[in-house]
């Protein structure tokens, strides 16, 4: 398999996946200060799929598949094209704002919070046709490592950070861990 490209970073990446569950790749994700073009919108962390990614501008879609998992690694809650289908204790919450039309700035976007804490668990949004944002996030891979995304940088457990990374995907998956 080929590997990905990376312009400029703090590392080799896992090799690319071809394929995924989207029928149109060509999704830029920017994860942080980090930009993965070309991707199928799935992001795998540890080697497993854990956020899926799909939008249509067009028809204002914007959809968000995600596992979430506590720091023992079991699975606590399930958000399922953007509907909460495991929920563990009702201690998470979605808010998903559709953009009222196509020549508004702001973008569909989805955030996920935490009920209990108080925490945002994930927001992103749509910036662009092709173009999405994880702007923010606070989880735990089903390894239970810690995921973090803030505006800079993107941690996985104390190990690895991209910070300012760019990759093409080649219309495959952004790995992470």
């Amino acid at each position: 398999m080929d590997e990905p490209a990376v312009s400029r970073g703090t590392g080799p990446l896992s090799p690319a996946v071809v394929g995924g569950p989207l029928t149109r790749p060509g999704l830029e994700l920017c994860i942080g200060s980090n930009i993965f073009r070309n991707t199928n919108g799935v992001v795998k962390i540890h080697g497993k799929e854990q956020l899926v990614i799909e939008t249509n501008r067009e028809h204002g879609l914007f959809l968000i598949t995600l596992d979430l998992y506590d720091i023992h690694g079991a699975r606590i809650a399930h958000l399922r094209r953007n509907a909460l289908t495991l929920n563990e204790g009702n201690r998470f919450a979605v808010e998903v704002h559709i953009e009222p039309s196509l020549s508004s700035v702001d973008g569909p976007s989805v955030r996920l919070t935490d009920l209990q804490s108080g925490g945002i668990v994930l927001t992103a949004a749509m910036t662009s046709a092709h173009k999405a944002s994880l702007l923010y996030g606070k989880f735990y891979s089903h390894r239970g490592i810690q995921v973090e995304i803030t505006p800079h940088y993107c941690r996985i457990g104390s190990g690895r950070t991209l910070f300012g990374d760019i990759v093409e995907s080649r219309s495959g998956p952004v790995i992470l861990g």
